[in-house]
């Protein structure tokens, strides 16, 4: 049986989190976008990055976010999120995240993000081990666009012709 290559979840956008327009607030996204990708991971992979931490003494920091907002999420709406590895290497990662409507009808964002794999003891990056590789190569669904521009420009065209 193959891994799932894209996760999903739903959560709710709560008022703490939202500016007084009742949107959620920008900076709020990536705390959902990345809990919603945590919890996507132990569900899908059996993969709990804080176990992982603390079993290695490895686990992952971000090295960078890219981030369109496209529609507003509002408050208390139910929200679908889902995630895939959209490239690797034996250090890093990259993810990308979309947070839509419910019925993912409407995309409200898109985060492309990348985690480097870091030995916290020796406070450097770290090489991912043989197990974290075979994941990482059952999990991988790439993109045919190879930058966050291009990915959009595709997003917003098939978005057009829908």
């Amino acid at each position: 049986m193959s891994l799932p290559k894209i996760l999903e979840s739903k959560t709710k956008i709560r008022f703490q989190d939202c500016d007084p327009f009742n949107h959620l607030n920008n900076a709020s996204y990536f705390n959902y976008l990345i809990n919603a990708r945590e919890d996507q991971l132990i569900a899908n992979y059996d993969l709990d990055i804080y176990q992982h931490g603390k079993a290695t003494g490895k686990s992952w920091v971000v090295g960078t976010h890219q981030i369109a907002y496209i529609k507003p999420a509002k408050l208390m709406e139910t929200v679908t999120i889902d995630s895939q590895l959209i490239k690797y290497t034996e250090k890093t990662l990259w993810v990308e995240i979309r947070m839509w409507n419910e019925a993912k009808t409407e995309l409200k964002a898109v985060l492309w993000s990348s985690f480097v794999h870091f030995n916290i003891i020796k406070q450097r990056s770290a090489i991912h081990d043989e197990n974290l590789m075979k994941l990482f190569k059952e999990a991988i669904l790439p993109l045919e666009a190879s930058s966050f521009e291009e990915r959009m420009k595709s997003l917003r065209a098939q978005k057009q012709s829908a």
